[in-house]
């Protein structure tokens, strides 16, 4: 034996990398027909991923697992499981990161100014309505102060002269010349002095047969008992006039007596005041004072107004 090859002593001896070295050339060693260089290995070319693992033998009484094979490269394991469908795996979801600014989440709508707006909504529809109902009101009033003016629907079927008069609330009608409705002969004047009607005017004219005047008037408080009061003017001998209450005679003629004794024939001095007692209806009443056939009708009239109950004064 050489110094460099002993030889084989023992079959564990053999070098199976001996066709490495010059003197396992000598020897006659071959490289091995196996795979990875060792004796009686197998090279089996597979296509990448399907390498096959023996299964662990499973402890005694446990069932042995199935190892899943897996597929070609490229294609899906019908065993395969995703990372996030096992136990601790990555989470199913993406989570949405939290807005910058710190918000904490995504902001909702902003109901602080939705609130804001719809209570100035109500509050303009409230002050609309609140001055409409204050319009109205005021139409109302001037309607009410209208009516007491004008006759009302029930009262036009009655005959009303053009001109009319209304006492303020409170107090009973009166008028002067100028209110009253004339016919015949009868005319205004203002000549004769001492007439307490408006700028003095009185009715004359009124001594011929159908010579009138006649007064229309509303705010009686209630039927009953009145008196009538005409200021007018008489000299000389005593007169006396029909009186019409209501479309209706009245029972007595006007007084128009010669209380001051005027004999000269100055009306000026003859102005006086008399009376009759007729029964109004509550509300519209029209009173005429004419000159009827047998009547006596020279006399001067500027004033008419009427006083609850029968009173002389």
């Amino acid at each position: 034996m050489t110094p460099g090859d002993n030889g084989a002593s023992t079959p564990e001896d053999d070098d199976p990398f001996g066709y490495l070295y010059a003197d396992g050339q000598a020897r006659g060693a071959q490289p091995p027909s196996g795979g990875y260089g060792y004796p009686n290995s197998v090279s089996r070319v597979r296509a990448v991923g399907e390498r096959q693992y023996a299964p662990q033998a499973a402890p005694y009484g446990q069932q042995q697992p199935t190892v899943p094979q897996q597929g070609a490269y490229g294609q899906p394991s019908a065993h395969y499981q995703a990372p996030e469908t096992l136990p601790g795996g990555a989470p199913t979801s993406r989570q949405s990161m939290p807005p910058a600014g710190g918000g904490g989440g995504r902001r909702g709508p902003n109901t602080k100014g939705l609130l804001i707006g719809a209570i100035a909504v109500v509050a303009a529809v409230v002050i609309g309505i609140g001055v409409a109902m204050i319009n109205g009101n005021t139409d109302d009033d001037k309607s009410g102060n209208q009516a007491d003016a004008s006759p009302t629907q029930s009262q036009s079927s009655r005959p009303s002269p053009s001109n009319s008069a209304s006492a303020p609330a409170g107090e009973l009608p009166k008028t002067d010349a100028a209110g009253l409705q004339l016919a015949g002969n009868a005319a205004k004047a203002s000549d004769v002095k001492g007439a307490q009607a408006a700028g003095g005017t009185y009715v004359g004219g009124l001594n011929s047969v159908g010579s009138s005047v006649t007064w229309t008037f509303d705010n009686v408080p209630e039927q009953g008992a009145y008196t009538l009061f005409a200021h007018f003017s008489v000299v000389g001998e005593d007169q006396a006039m029909t009186v019409t209450v209501n479309g209706k005679p009245f029972g007595s003629k006007l007084p128009l007596k010669n209380y001051t004794h005027t004999s000269d024939g100055d009306f000026s001095k003859g102005w006086t005041t008399t009376f009759v007692w007729p029964t109004l209806e509550k509300g519209h009443n029209t009173v005429a004072i004419s000159c009827q056939p047998g009547d006596k009708c020279d006399a001067l009239l500027d004033q008419l107004w009427i006083k609850k109950g029968q009173v002389k004064s």
